[in-house]
C-alpha cells in the first residue's frame, strides 16, 4: 500500500515533521522544515486566508492558526440580503454569524473582511436549487457553493491576497499522497463532509487546507475554543441550508418562482388517481408522510415526479430500490484517468448520511459513467450526489450528479 501523509495544524511541527521523516525516508534540516501548513518557512511568513463562517469550526481554524504564528486573513462571505438575515438564526452566514466572524477576528488581532458575494451566491447556486426542484429533483446546493463559490471565487480572492493557502472548517482531511494532494473522508465519519466536498478540483485541493479533518469528534472542536476564549465555543451547529429558514425548501421555492405551486394528482404506479396534491415542489422521492391518501390497502411512498403533467406517482416500497445510476458532471481524483479502466470497483455514497456501499463504475466519457450498486438502494433521486470512495480506504476517487431516475 503506497503511504499518504496528511499535513494539518494542531500538530507540533517537529512531530509532523518526524511523521514525514518516517513516511518519506526523507530527512529534513531546518532549511527544508515544513510548517504545520507545509511550506518550507516560518508561519509568520505564511499568509493563509481562513474563511470564516462564523461557526464553531472555522473560528477555531482561524484562533489555532493565529495562535501558531500565522499571517491570518479572516474573510465572510454575505451570500443573501443582510437584513432579512438578521432575524434568521440556525443557519450560516446570517448576519449573527457575521459579527461572530468579526468578534474572533477582533479577539486574536486578525484582519477580517466581509465579501458582498450575493449576486453571485443568487447566479451560482440558488436559482439552480429552485429550478432543479421545479424539475422534479432533489438538489443539493451545498455542494454548489462550495464548488461555485468558496471553492473558486473566494479562492480566487484568497490568491489576490497573496496567500500561501485558504484554510476552512471543513471536517475534511487532505493528504500528500504519490502523486499529489489526496481528499480523504474525515476521522470522525459522524462529522465527515466529503460528500460535500467531491468537486474539488485537484489545482483547488493544492491551495486548500483542512484543519479539523483530523480530530475524532466536535467535543474537541469545542475544547479549542474554550482554551482560546472564543465566545461562540458553545455555539448550536448550523442546521439549514443558510437560505432556508427552518428546512421549508417550497416556501423558497414559491418566492423564487411565483406560481410554482401547481396543483394536480397523486398517481398509483397502475395509473388510477388516488388523492391530489398542492404542488410537486411539496414531494421528494422516497416521501411516505404527508400525502393524504389514506384508507388505501397498502403503504404507499412517493416513487417518481412527473413535471410535466403535474404529477405525484405514489408505488409499493420496493420500487424504491435502485441498482443502475446514471451519473454525470464527473469530478475525478483518481491517479490514472477515468477512462483508464472500464471499471472501477469502488464505495459509493448516494445520501449524505448513508454509509458508502459497495458498487462497480463503467465509464461513458470522462464525465459521465453508469453505477452499479452491489445492494439496491431505496430513494435514490436525480439532483442528488454519488460519490466515490477507494474500497478499504479513506479515500475520495472523486464523484458526480444523479440525473435521471428509475
Amino acid at each position: 500500500m503506497k503511504a499518504t501523509l496528511a499535513i494539518t495544524s494542531l500538530f507540533p511541527i517537529f512531530l509532523k515533521n518526524t511523521v514525514l521523516e518516517l513516511v518519506t525516508g526523507m530527512a529534513l534540516d531546518n532549511r527544508d522544515a515544513l510548517n504545520s501548513l507545509g511550506f518550507p518557512k516560518a508561519p509568520e511568513d505564511t499568509r493563509v486566508v481562513v474563511a470564516m463562517s462564523g461557526g464553531v469550526d472555522s473560528s477555531v481554524v482561524a484562533a489555532e492558526l493565529a495562535r501558531e504564528g500565522y499571517d491570518v486573513v479572516g474573510v465572510t462571505l454575505q451570500l443573501y440580503d443582510h437584513g432579512a438575515a438578521l432575524s434568521k438564526k440556525g443557519a450560516c452566514c446570517a448576519g449573527i454569524d457575521i459579527h461572530d466572524a468579526r468578534r474572533v477576528a477582533e479577539d486574536m488581532g486578525f484582519p477580517h473582511y466581509v465579501l458582498d458575494y450575493e449576486n453571485i451566491f443568487r447566479d451560482a447556486v440558488i436559482d439552480e436549487f429552485a429550478d432543479s426542484y421545479l424539475a422534479g429533483a432533489t438538489p443539493v446546493p451545498c455542494i454548489r457553493c462550495n464548488e461555485r463559490v468558496k471553492f473558486k471565487d473566494l479562492l480566487e480572492t484568497a490568491k489576490d491576497l497573496d496567500a500561501d493557502c485558504m484554510a476552512t472548517g471543513h471536517y475534511i482531511q487532505r493528504k500528500v499522497g504519490p502523486e499529489g494532494p489526496e481528499l480523504h473522508m474525515a476521522a470522525d465519519t459522524a462529522r465527515d463532509q466529503s460528500y460535500f466536498l467531491f468537486s474539488t478540483k485537484p489545482d483547488q485541493l493544492s491551495f486548500l487546507r483542512f484543519p479539523l479533518g483530523h480530530l475524532t469528534s466536535k467535543a474537541e472542536t469545542r475544547a479549542l475554543a474554550t482554551r482560546y476564549g472564543l465566545g461562540i465555543a458553545d455555539k448550536p451547529d448550523s442546521q439549514d441550508i443558510c437560505f432556508v429558514p427552518n428546512g421549508d425548501y417550497a416556501s423558497v421555492i414559491e418566492k423564487l418562482r411565483p406560481g410554482a405551486a401547481e396543483p394536480g394528482d397523486i398517481v398509483h404506479v397502475d395509473g388510477r388517481v388516488v388523492g391530489t396534491h398542492k404542488g410537486v415542489i411539496h414531494y421528494t422521492i422516497g416521501q411516505r408522510r404527508g400525502l393524504g391518501i389514506g384508507g388505501l390497502d397498502e403503504p404507499l411512498y412517493v416513487v417518481k415526479l412527473d413535471v410535466e403533467a403535474h404529477h405525484v406517482i405514489v408505488g409499493p416500497k420496493e420500487m424504491l430500490s435502485t441498482r443502475i445510476i446514471p451519473v454525470r458532471e464527473i469530478n475525478w481524483l483518481g491517479d490514472t484517468p477515468f477512462q483508464s479502466q472500464s471499471e472501477w470497483h469502488v464505495s459509493v455514497k448516494v445520501r449524505s448520511t448513508r454509509p458508502p456501499t459497495e458498487a462497480a463504475i463503467r465509464p461513458l466519457s470522462d464525465t459521465s459513467a453508469e453505477v452499479e450498486l452491489f445492494k439496491p438502494e431505496e430513494g435514490v433521486s436525480p439532483g442528488q450526489a454519488c460519490v466515490f470512495y477507494q474500497n478499504g480506504s479513506s479515500r475520495v476517487l472523486g464523484g458526480g450528479w444523479i440525473w435521471r431516475g428509475n
